[in-house]
């Protein structure tokens, strides 16, 4: 549960579905189609949907690698967090949005899996929040030609492992595939 305990909603958290992030991801098509689901899920419970879009040197924000990918369609309702770090909270208003939103909890889903989404991740639990990351709806590329010594394959796995034992005092990160996503759970 977590230790936000006048939050006890959950929000639905995309991140990095850019154009230039996931044009040479793990699964491509499978984790969009997963996200997709699960957007369309929680829409239809009525939960929020927050998109994070990453902007630097090397993605410029209104460029077209910076837009997210077109299978993905935001609705004009829901937020959209930019940010500059690999974690989602640092320099944005995140934290304001879920406190809006009374969240406590929240199911990750997105790119890229050894970046922003373990970011992302351990900067929702240092802040309070549970943290569900869904084993089938985050991907990376492929790094090993920059050094990285895991397939992209091996990197979500390990990370979907290491995550499923997360926990600090009051919170806790678990790991479930799309089909197992409980919006409810913790509200």
């Amino acid at each position: 549960m977590t230790s936000l305990s006048d939050r006890p909603g959950t929000a639905l958290l995309v991140v990095d579905m850019q154009n230039d992030v996931v044009a040479e991801v793990h699964d491509r098509a499978g984790v969009i189609a997963n996200i997709s689901g699960l957007v369309d899920r929680a829409r239809a419970e009525r939960v929020p949907v927050i998109w994070v879009q990453h902007s630097d040197d090397n993605l410029p924000a209104d460029s077209p690698g910076w837009q997210n990918v077109p299978e993905l369609e935001r609705a004009a309702s829901e937020p959209v967090v930019h940010k500059h770090y690999g974690d989602s909270f640092e320099g944005t208003d995140l934290e304001g949005l879920l406190a809006e939103h009374r969240v406590g909890r929240l199911v990750v889903t997105g790119a890229q899996t050894d970046a922003c989404i373990r970011s992302t991740l351990h900067g929702a639990l240092t802040r309070g929040y549970d943290a569900t990351l869904v084993s089938d709806a985050h991907t990376t590329e492929d790094l090993r030609e920059y050094g990285a010594g895991a397939s992209p394959e091996q990197v979500i796995a390990h990370t979907n492992l290491y995550w499923s034992w997360s926990e600090a005092p009051g919170r806790s990160g678990d790991v479930v595939p799309t089909a197992d996503v409980d919006f409810t759970a913790a509200r």
